[in-house]
């Protein structure tokens, strides 16, 4: 029974697909935007969806044995298939307009800070609210905030932005050893905490900021220095005794200013190619080695996402020759002003990824490096 195929058809498009595979899992496997967007699901968790309700789908079918429709719009999250169901997703108005109610319940604490937030250009928040939000809102009232807070070396927490999707407890508490923080209270007052003020200084713990759908998990090592689609994504591995050491550098030039795991285009971390197992990674890969010298490069990263990071980095792509060289009979142009003798801003010798945290103007303070 485990390897019987079963068909199902969303969106007028039929898929055979394994028993016990879920309608979103189904819809992934045909692509494009039949596929509902989710922000709490994720596959390499094992427990996680069923929460933001963004992928509800209507079953206008139920199978060829009970062909009478759902009465009510279900979380294809969470939802397994059946021989013969039917699925309406972007072709049904009340899954369209159940989405824009759940983005607009999104939205009611959640600050428009994108103009400032590391998260900006890979958020699934603002590919959400742009495909399936409205352009205005109806809350009125004051919203909820919360105070930044460190957790860790290398972690800030920004709950404001928070949507209590529960990935980053998850991941803590089925990759790392042990899980010290978690969901506290409840209702508009449930907040990702630790009980008592803690660090979170496990050898894995640096993957919360990977699964985290919007920027409430960022990496103080990262925090302000760039745009992500001002860097450059690069495969690239090492050997590393913790983990599978393939990873994702965020280059610009010649800086490493973030190392992440790879991402599927789901935005979800791909099974690693050495071992066969999910990719996580430890965090002496992710914040201590970032140089290009302690990796071995293998090229462009692929970005899936229809995102902004993915415009204008092209595979093969062959660079203009010099022509002023040329012009100049060999000799090469002069410079007319130096202008690293006067400024205190643009010093050449300061690499802005091996800053430890944002660069503030104290860091480039000319009798800082006198």
């Amino acid at each position: 029974m485990s390897d019987q195929l079963l068909k199902v058809t969303i969106d007028n498009i039929t898929v055979e697909v394994p028993n016990g595979t879920t309608i979103l899992q189904a819809a992934r496997k045909i692509g494009g935007d039949v596929t509902p967007p989710a922000m709490c699901f994720y596959t390499p968790l094992k427990g996680s969806g069923g929460k933001c309700r963004t992928c509800l789908v209507e079953v206008s079918k139920g199978s060829e044995k009970d062909p009478r429709p759902m009465p009510k719009l279900v979380a294809s999250c969470r939802t397994t298939v059946m021989d013969g169901m039917e699925i309406k997703s972007i072709t049904s108005q009340r899954v369209l307009d159940a989405r824009a109610g759940v983005v607009e319940f999104l939205l009611l604490n959640h600050p428009l800070d994108c103009p400032i937030c590391d998260q900006a250009g890979e958020c699934h928040l603002q590919d959400l609210s742009y495909e399936h939000g409205k352009n205005g809102t109806r809350y009125e009232f004051q919203r909820r905030t919360f105070k930044k807070r460190d957790l860790g070396q290398y972690i800030q927490l920004h709950m404001t932005r928070c949507i209590l999707c529960y990935r980053c407890v998850f991941t803590a508490d089925q990759v790392s050893e042990k899980r010290v923080h978690g969901v506290l209270d409840r209702g508009d007052h449930a907040e990702i905490a630790t009980y008592i003020e803690k660090n979170l200084n496990n050898e894995f713990i640096g993957n919360v900021i990977d699964v985290c759908p919007v920027g409430a998990l960022t990496d103080k090592t990262f925090r302000f220095k760039n745009r992500v689609w001002f860097t450059k994504p690069m495969t690239a591995h090492r050997d590393c005794d913790k983990c599978c050491g393939e990873v994702t550098l965020w280059m610009r030039g010649d800086e490493v200013f973030r190392v992440t795991a790879r991402k599927d285009e789901w935005g979800e971390i791909k099974t690693s190619e050495k071992t066969g197992k999910t990719g996580w990674i430890c965090n002496d890969c992710r914040f201590d080695k970032k140089k290009a010298s302690d990796w071995t490069i293998e090229g462009l990263a692929p970005i899936d996402r229809h995102s902004v990071i993915g415009q204008g980095k092209y595979k093969g792509l062959k660079k203009p020759e010099e022509t002023i060289e040329k012009v100049l009979d060999g000799r090469k142009p002069r410079l007319l002003m130096d202008i690293h003798s006067v400024s205190e801003v643009n010093n050449p010798a300061i690499e802005l990824s091996e800053i430890n945290g944002p660069a503030t103007s104290a860091v480039f303070k000319k009798n800082n490096h006198e």
